[in-house]
C-alpha cells in the first residue's frame, strides 16, 4: 500500500510545530494546508479548527507533527509526538527535516511499517487559483477523484489562510499567504472602495437606459437597427451593467467574462484618447476636412466616367443601345445629384467632424462605429446603383428561369414549393416564346451594370468589414485571458504533471506536480467574448450564390446577429 502525503512547498522551512490538513475520505492520501508554530495551547488550536471547520465545511484535523531542528530546541521530537495524545488520530504523521537536505524523513504511527510513503509537493498559491478542479463542476452524487479532492480541499480552505492575513492572531502559521499582509490589505481596501463607485455607476447606467428607451420606438428603432454606432452603445451598454454590477461573481467564468469586458473596455478607451489627441493637435480635422470633399468629387468624376464608358461600346462588347442609354442617363443624374448634395454640405464638414472626433473619447470602436456609418452615408449612391441593378438583373434572371420550365412543360408549385408538370396551350407558349426571346437579349446588357456596380458594392462592403472586424476584435478579443496565461499561466490550468524532485537513499519518493497551462488557442476560444456583429458572415459560396441569383447585399441586416 502506497501512502501520498501532498505537502505545500511553502513549509519546506516552517518552524516546528503541528500539521494541520484533512485526510481524503477512501484515499490513502493527506493533504497538508499550514504549519501551527511552537508555542502553542492545545485548547486555543481546537477552537481555531473548529471554529475553521463550520466556515469552510471542510474535516480539517492535526494531522502530525513537523520538526525542522534549530538550536535551543532540543527534544522538539519527543515533545510533538506526546501531542497525539491530544488530538487523537487513527494516524499520526511525524515528518522531520534535516537542515541541508532536501528529504524529509516520515514516521507514521498507527499503520503498517512496511507502507511505502510518497511525498508530493505543490505550490499552494497556484493550486488553489488554478480553476482547474472548479466545485460546481462536481454533483453531490458523484464521487471524487483524488486530484479532484485535493484541489477542492484547498479551493475550500481560504478561511484557514485569512487568519493571520489582516493581523497577528493567536497562532503563528505557514501558509503561501504568511508573507503577503501588506499586500492583502492594499487588496482588501480597494474592494471596499470599490462598492460605492460600483452602486454610482450602476445606478449612471439606469438613468442612462431609461434615456435611451426612445430607440425602442418603430420608426426610430428601425434606423438604430441599421447604423453600427447604434448597436455599439447598446452593446457598452450591456457591458456596463455586467461590470458595474455590485454581485459577486458565482463562476470562475463569470469572473473571466466581467474581467475580460472590463479590461478590454480600459483598452478601447485609451485607444479613444489616444486618436482624439492625434486629432485635435496640428489642426488634423482641418486637413481631413480639406481632403474629404476633393475626393468625394474625385470618386464621382471616376463613377460618370466609368457610365459613360459603359453607354459607349465597353471591352468593344455590342450592347442594346436603348436599354444602354436609358440606364446611363438614370445612374448620371443620381451622380449629379450627389455632386450637388455634397457642394451643399461642403461648408458644413469641419465642424461635423470636429464633433464626431469627439466621440472617440467613449473608446475607439465608438470611433470606428461612426466611421463605418459616415462611408455608409458617403458611398449610398453606389448602394443605391447596386440596387437598382440587383433589382433589374434579379427580375430578369427569375423571368428567364421561368420561362424556360414554360418550355419543359414545367412550373412552379407555390404551396408545396416544388416544380411540377404542366400542359401549356399553344398561344401561352407563344408567348413565352416571345417573352424568352426579349429577357434573353436584354440580358448582356443588364448584366454588364450588374456586375460592375456590384465590383464597387463589394469594395465598399470590405471595407466596412474590415471596420467591423477591428470592433469585434476589441469587443471579444480577451485580453485578460491572455495576460493570464503569459504572466500567470496556472490561473488557466488544462492538468497537472509530475516530476522526481529528489531520490536520496533512506528517504521516501518526493515528487513535484506542476499545473499545465491552457493552450493560446484554447483561451481564445473558451474565454472569448459574443458579440453582435452587424455583417452577414455568409460562406464563399452562399455569396457567390446571392451574386449570381441577384439577391441584395445590405450594408447591415435587418437583425443583428451573434457569433460565439
Amino acid at each position: 500500500m502506497v501512502l501520498k502525503i501532498f505537502f505545500p512547498t511553502c513549509c519546506n522551512t516552517a518552524d516546528s510545530g503541528l500539521l494541520i490538513g484533512r485526510w481524503i475520505p477512501g484515499q490513502d492520501s493527506a493533504v497538508v494546508l499550514a504549519v501551527i508554530h511552537y508555542p502553542f495551547i492545545p485548547g486555543q488550536v481546537k477552537k481555531y479548527l473548529s471554529e475553521t471547520q463550520n466556515q469552510s465545511q471542510v474535516d480539517l484535523a492535526v494531522l502530525g507533527s513537523w520538526s525542522l531542528p534549530k538550536d535551543g530546541q532540543e527534544g522538539m521530537d519527543s515533545f510533538l509526538k506526546d501531542l497525539s495524545t491530544i488530538f487523537p488520530n487513527s494516524r499520526w504523521l511525524q515528518l522531520s527535516r534535516e537542515i541541508g537536505k532536501r528529504g524529509f524523513a516520515c514516521q507514521v504511527g498507527g499503520t503498517d511499517k512496511k507502507d511505502q510513503i510518497i511525498f508530493i509537493h505543490y505550490d499552494q498559491r497556484k493550486v488553489m487559483l488554478s480553476q482547474l478542479h472548479p466545485i460546481h463542476e462536481e454533483s453531490p452524487g458523484e464521487e471524487s477523484s483524488e486530484l479532484r479532492a485535493v484541489f477542492h480541499t484547498v479551493a475550500q480552505s481560504g478561511p484557514l489562510f485569512l487568519l493571520d492575513r489582516y493581523d497577528e492572531g493567536p497562532l503563528k502559521l505557514t501558509h503561501w499567504q504568511s508573507e503577503g499582509r501588506e499586500a492583502s490589505i492594499v487588496v482588501e481596501l480597494s474592494k471596499q472602495a470599490s462598492v460605492p463607485l460600483c452602486i454610482v455607476l450602476t445606478w449612471l447606467v439606469s438613468l442612462w437606459q431609461c434615456g435611451i428607451r426612445i430607440l425602442n420606438i418603430w420608426p426610430v428603432q428601425f434606423i438604430s437597427s441599421k447604423m453600427s454606432t447604434c448597436v455599439q452603445t447598446a452593446y457598452r451598454t450591456n457591458h456596463f451593467q455586467t461590470v458595474f454590477s455590485t454581485k459577486k461573481a458565482t463562476s470562475h467564468m463569470e469572473f473571466m467574462r466581467k474581467a475580460n469586458i472590463f479590461v478590454s473596455f480600459l483598452v478601447d478607451m485609451s485607444l479613444g484618447l489616444l486618436l482624439v489627441s492625434w486629432l485635435y493637435r496640428e489642426n488634423h480635422i482641418s486637413q481631413l476636412a480639406n481632403t474629404l470633399v476633393p475626393v468625394a468629387d474625385h470618386v464621382a468624376k471616376e463613377l460618370q466616367e466609368l457610365l459613360e464608358w459603359l453607354m459607349g461600346a465597353p471591352a468593344g462588347l455590342k450592347m442594346n443601345r436603348a436599354l444602354d442609354q436609358v440606364l446611363g442617363r438614370f445612374f448620371l443624374y443620381h451622380i449629379h445629384l450627389w455632386i450637388s448634395y455634397i457642394r451643399l454640405m461642403s461648408p458644413f464638414i469641419e465642424m461635423i467632424l470636429w464633433y464626431v472626433g469627439l466621440s472617440a473619447c467613449l473608446g475607439l470602436t465608438f470611433a470606428l462605429s461612426v466611421l463605418s456609418d459616415i462611408v455608409a452615408l458617403l458611398t449610398f449612391h453606389i448602394y443605391c446603383f447596386y440596387v437598382y441593378g440587383a433589382r433589374l438583373y434579379c427580375l430578369k434572371v427569375y423571368g428567364l428561369s421561368s420561362l424556360w420550365r414554360l418550355f419543359c412543360g414545367k412550373k412552379w408549385n407555390v404551396l408545396r414549393q416544388r416544380v411540377d408538370s404542366c400542359s401549356y396551350d399553344l398561344d401561352q407558349l407563344f408567348i413565352g416564346t416571345l417573352l424568352f426571346t426579349i429577357l434573353l437579349f436584354l440580358l448582356p446588357t443588364t448584366a454588364l451594370y450588374y456586375l460592375v456596380f456590384t465590383l464597387l458594392r463589394l469594395v465598399v462592403v470590405m471595407f466596412q468589414g474590415v471596420i467591423h472586424l477591428a470592433i469585434d476584435l476589441i469587443n471579444s478579443f480577451p485580453l485578460f485571458a491572455m495576460g493570464l496565461r503569459l504572466c500567470r499561466s496556472y490561473r488557466l490550468a488544462e492538468g497537472v504533471k509530475f516530476r522526481v524532485l529528489c531520490e536520496e537513499p533512506g528517504t521516501p519518493l518526493h515528487l513535484m506536480m506542476e499545473i499545465n497551462p491552457l493552450k493560446c488557442s484554447s483561451v481564445l476560444q473558451r474565454y472569448r467574448t459574443p458579440t453582435y456583429s452587424c455583417y452577414p458572415r455568409d460562406s464563399w459560396v452562399d455569396l457567390c450564390k446571392k451574386l449570381f441569383m441577384g439577391e441584395l447585399i445590405y450594408p447591415w441586416k435587418h437583425k443583428t446577429t451573434k457569433t460565439d
